[in-house]
């Protein structure tokens, strides 16, 4: 993954849905073939839109849906290969990603994003990247990167 220059801010408080797409398509400049994000948050408090930025910024020009029913889309980008758009809201254990394949797409040659990672935290591999976002007002969102990889 690339590494984020100095004056990118690894914490992001968004006062609107446009700047937490914003956020998330700016965020996409600095991901690789390989890249693997965790985004956490409680139901409604924008992974989904910080996702669809990615994909925007990835140069993704179809629609972006949640995965919450097919756990995985994925969208060709450009340059940077597919965009895993995983979704473990449903999954209740490990195993349950690995047995569908999950192993292949994280260690794989895409860029893979994973609402409600933390679900599946032992399958995510060393160098993940966790963004949590906080609903903090009707429409502000606190996102915060953690560059601390997984051991």
């Amino acid at each position: 993954m690339t590494g984020f220059p100095s004056d990118f801010p690894l914490d992001f408080t968004s006062n609107s849905a446009d700047e937490t797409f914003e956020f998330g398509r700016r965020f996409a400049s600095y991901l690789d073939k390989g890249s693997v994000l965790s985004l956490n948050g409680e139901l409604g408090s924008g992974k989904t839109l910080f996702s669809k930025g990615i994909a925007k910024g990835l140069g993704i020009t179809e629609a972006v849906t949640s995965p919450t029913y097919t756990i995985i889309n994925e969208y060709k980008t450009d340059k940077k290969g597919i965009l895993y758009h995983i979704d473990a809201y449903r999954l209740e254990k490990c195993e349950d990603f690995d047995n569908i394949g999950g192993n292949d797409i994280l260690y794989g040659n895409g860029i893979s994003i994973i609402e409600w990672g933390y679900r599946i935290t032992d399958s995510l591999p060393k160098g993940t990247l966790f963004v949590n976002i906080e609903i903090i007002g009707q429409n502000s969102r606190k996102i915060k990167t953690s560059t601390v990889f997984k051991d």
